[in-house]
Parts: structure tokens; sequence; C-alpha cells
């Protein structure tokens, strides 16, 4: 399994890639929302992982862009992992694409059941903590 981690922090990709490599999936690093989107265009994934926060483009905007593609890749499953916790947050991920929101410091069996039943179809529109 391929993840695109869409995150500014480098600390932040690390310590998530240490979980995926638990996993035995691969992680490609974007540490913007721009590098991510062209990473997406080069690279087939299976699941994205999309900070909020970050210079340039911010997370909503980036999951928007990928719904309005043309491709197949529209619909890849999109969680965003956020330190925010606006109370419109839930809301406002949902409303941009997203198909579940984690919260930092995220937790590997958070992580993992949120990434398992995204990739069996078993839908989002949840938040986990």
């Amino acid at each position: 399994m391929k993840v695109l981690f869409i995150e500014d922090d480098r600390m932040n990709r690390r310590v998530v890639k240490d979980m995926l490599d638990v996993a035995g999936a691969m992680m490609i690093e974007a540490e913007s929302a721009e590098v991510g989107l062209k990473l997406l265009d080069a690279t087939d994934v299976d699941l994205l992982l999309v900070d909020l926060r970050m210079p340039g483009m911010d997370g909503i905007t980036a999951i928007q862009h990928i719904r309005a593609r043309g491709d197949a890749k529209a619909r890849l499953p999109v969680i965003v992992v956020t330190a925010d916790t606006a109370p419109d947050l839930r809301e406002r991920c949902l409303a941009a694409g997203a198909d579940d929101v984690l919260f930092k410091p995220v937790a590997m069996e958070a992580l993992f059941e949120a990434m398992g039943r995204l990739l069996a179809g078993d839908g989002g529109d949840g938040v986990i903590s």
C-alpha cells in the first residue's frame, strides 16, 4: 500500500512514516500542498493523509483540488491529520471532500482503523481522535 502524506512538519511526517512502516505501507512525503498535488499527478497511491495548516496552499484547498480532478484519483480516500480544534473543523473538512479526520498526536490504532475502514469501502464522515 502507498500513502501520500502532505504535511509541512518533518517530525510529524517521520512519526507517521514510522507507524506506516509497522503496517508494511510505503509513505511518500510532500512538504507542501503544491508538492503533494504534483506528486499525486506522477504517482499512484492508495490513500492520502493531509495536514490542514501549511504555508502556501492549506489542506482544505488541496482536498478541493483533489476532489475536482477528472480522474480516478479524485476518489482516493483522504484523511485529514490536524492539530486544529476549531468547532466547525469537521464540517469544513467533510464539505471539502475529506473522508475522515484524525487529531494530532495521531494514535497508531486510530490511524490504522481509519485507513482500514476507508480502504475497505466502509465510508468515512467520522472524526477519530
